[in-house]
């Protein structure tokens, strides 16, 4: 806890004698009431079933002249019940950047590319509870990465790639690569992911998402055969109504003969704070019992 009494006291000596310095605090306070099989009803925050992860952080940049400039990010998970965080105090980031005309390169522990890929056309924005990683992960891997250097393009008519390279030194002797190509345009945004672990298999997985106005329809077909999380597709939509919106997605695991359901209801409340209730449905093939839970929680973005 004195880290982090230092670390908000730093931020706001930056916000106050060196403005030009672009520090911003930023973070998110999600709880929720959840109750699923086999367990009684608790509060949970920064879980699964969270619309959000509650968690603090940093971010700046300087502007260098010429166009450049350097970033950093760092980034501490929160727990509501207890106000607990997690053992490494930034462990959802610790990154530093450099961005100009030519794109950016980011160093440190960060979203991974395949992560960014993937919430391209993810219609829950990302939800701890989205079925695409509860089936898949994010093409097949964890959201985040330890010693990351990455680089994204500028946008090229719609189109951008963002390449990320971990060093076997940091990985047990096992370098990682990881690629996405996204493109945006109009009601329309796409994505292929791919990612290789040396001398362990490929990951690939391509979505699209279409906002029809009145609707939003998304799929993708996943081989995660990489990280043993087998083959399949995901499809789903979201009907906008006002201030409320409602999701069903579907993830199935065509090898597994797994089938992941979600029905999330959305209510905005401002631009920043929006209550939510889902019904989570994961299933577990032939290998065990299926895991349902509902979730009524809200979230607040600051």
């Amino acid at each position: 806890m004195k880290q982090i009494a230092f670390v908000f006291l730093a931020a706001t000596t930056c916000g106050l004698s060196a403005a030009q310095s672009s520090v911003t605090l930023y973070g998110v306070a999600d709880v929720a009431l959840s109750k699923t099989t086999g367990l009684a009803t608790q509060m949970v925050s920064s879980a699964t079933q969270n619309n959000g992860t509650s968690r603090w952080g940093l971010r700046g940049m300087e502007d260098l002249g010429g166009g450049l400039k350097a970033g950093f990010n760092f980034e501490s998970q929160v727990g509501l019940q207890d106000g607990a965080t997690s053992a490494a105090l930034f462990a959802r980031a610790a990154n530093m950047s450099l961005s100009g005309g030519f794109g950016t390169v980011k160093a440190g522990r960060s979203l991974t590319p395949s992560w960014f890929g993937t919430m391209a056309w993810e219609l829950t924005g990302s939800a701890n509870y989205a079925v695409v990683n509860s089936q898949f992960g994010y093409g097949g891997l964890n959201s985040r990465h330890n010693a990351e250097v990455s680089y994204t393009s500028p946008n090229w008519s719609g189109f951008s790639l963002t390449v990320g390279h971990l060093f076997a030194g940091n990985n047990a002797n096992v370098a990682k690569n990881d690629f996405n190509l996204i493109y945006r345009s109009g009601p329309l945004a796409a994505s292929l992911v791919y990612n290789k672990i040396d001398n362990k298999g490929k990951n690939l997985s391509l979505g699209a998402a279409y906002n029809f106005g009145s609707f939003k329809l998304a799929g993708s077909l996943q081989d995660a055969t990489g990280a043993n999380m087998g083959k399949g597709f995901t499809l789903g939509g979201t009907l906008p109504l006002g201030n409320l919106s409602l999701t069903l997605d579907v993830a199935r695991d065509t090898q597994k003969k797994d089938t992941d359901t979600l029905l999330e209801a959305k209510y905005a409340l401002s631009k920043r704070t929006s209550f939510y209730g889902v019904l989570l449905h994961n299933g577990a093939g032939k290998a065990a019992k299926s895991v349902n839970s509902t979730v009524i929680g809200i979230r607040h973005n600051f």
